[in-house]
């Protein structure tokens, strides 16, 4: 099989993200609030793409952009700036591309979003799907027929799925991890699909259905079976101070990914993907706070809690010898149209 072929195919909706943090908390009608905070660029399927990409992964993205400023600066962020390849990728004109602004409060985040739906649906952009090492998929209630493509050209599906705004978490949904390799749903999502009442009880469930099921569980960090190798992994959240928690999920999942191309225990794997994840809160956005490569050496050399030192001791022989230059995190106002 092609060596040059991706390591990890991503598709989904982009947004053009604006954090705004240090809320004391959220407006009422008629109130205006000064915040301390604010971090913009891509967002949404980006979150992933980036994540993967600075982990030195070769990412593949099928997205629509819109032709305005948003859609080409998020076009030239993730082509110029993090060298995903778009050549999947589509511009629409005349479509908008969508907005979120997020006020992350503590923890968690609410958001607001303009946006329609793109004139290209996943299955026109992918097509007959290239062969590629693994694929990263958001699960939606209807099954996208690129996916079914995708397993059967080999390529090991790791999936996690988004909130139900029905509240029905119908099961049906899960008939699709028979394409899968791997699901990392949070702790909600775990127990609302397979109707249990703990996180271990949801991941009992969910290991009869995938090889590799994992559950993440925010702050009490996350637990993870794999049966093809009868590992099971139970680790804690890295401590730390949370700025936004908007795209920790998505940057678990491409570090989770990175791991296991790499052929990592589980633990190391389950170890390295929250703490990418708990670096990435400590910054503003989705996308521009994965902290790749140099972000977890430079942690890890910054380190000296005996504790963490022997805990993530893999490290030592996992950090490659070049990380890459340092990462550039999100700005604190949009750039300048160009004129």
């Amino acid at each position: 099989m092609d060596d040059d072929r991706p390591e990890v195919l991503l598709t989904g909706l982009l947004f053009y993200d604006i954090v705004l943090t240090g809320l004391g908390g959220p407006p009422t009608p008629g109130e205006e609030i000064w915040t301390t905070g604010m971090g913009c660029g891509p967002g949404g399927i980006a979150n992933l793409a980036v994540a993967a990409s600075r982990f030195g992964l070769r990412t593949c993205l099928a997205t629509v952009f819109g032709d305005d400023f948003y859609g080409a600066h998020c076009h030239e962020v993730l082509a110029g700036q993090e060298g995903v390849d778009l050549a999947l990728s589509r511009t629409a004109p005349g479509w908008p591309t969508p907005v979120t602004v997020a006020l992350a409060e503590g923890h968690d985040r609410a958001l607001v979003t303009h946006g329609q739906e793109p004139p290209y649906s996943q299955d026109v952009l992918l097509g007959d799907p290239p062969e590629a090492r693994t694929a990263l998929v958001h699960l939606e209630a209807e099954p996208r027929g690129w996916l079914a493509k995708a397993a059967a050209n080999g390529t090991r599906i790791f999936a996690d799925v988004g909130w139900d705004p029905t509240r029905e978490w119908s099961a049906d949904l899960l008939e699709q991890l028979a394409l899968c390799h791997a699901f990392l749903p949070n702790e909600s999502e775990a127990m609302a699909y397979t109707r249990t009442g703990t996180a271990a009880a949801a991941l009992g469930a969910l290991a009869e259905l995938v090889p590799v099921a994992v559950v993440t569980r925010g702050a009490d960090g996350a637990i993870a079976v794999d049966q093809s190798t009868g590992e099971y992994a139970e680790v804690p959240a890295l401590a730390g101070d949370v700025l936004d928690a908007t795209g920790a999920g998505d940057v678990f999942g491409a570090s989770f990914v990175a791991a296991s191309l790499g052929g990592w225990p589980l633990v190391e794997r389950l170890r390295f993907a929250v703490l990418a994840a708990g670096l990435s809160v400590r910054r503003h956005g989705g996308a521009l706070a994965a902290p790749g490569w140099y972000g977890v050496e430079r942690w890890w050399r910054s380190l000296d809690d005996p504790e963490l030192k022997r805990a993530y001791g893999f490290l030592a022989d996992r950090i490659p010898a070049d990380v890459g230059p340092p990462v550039r995190y999100a700005p604190v106002t949009p750039p300048a149209p160009r004129s």
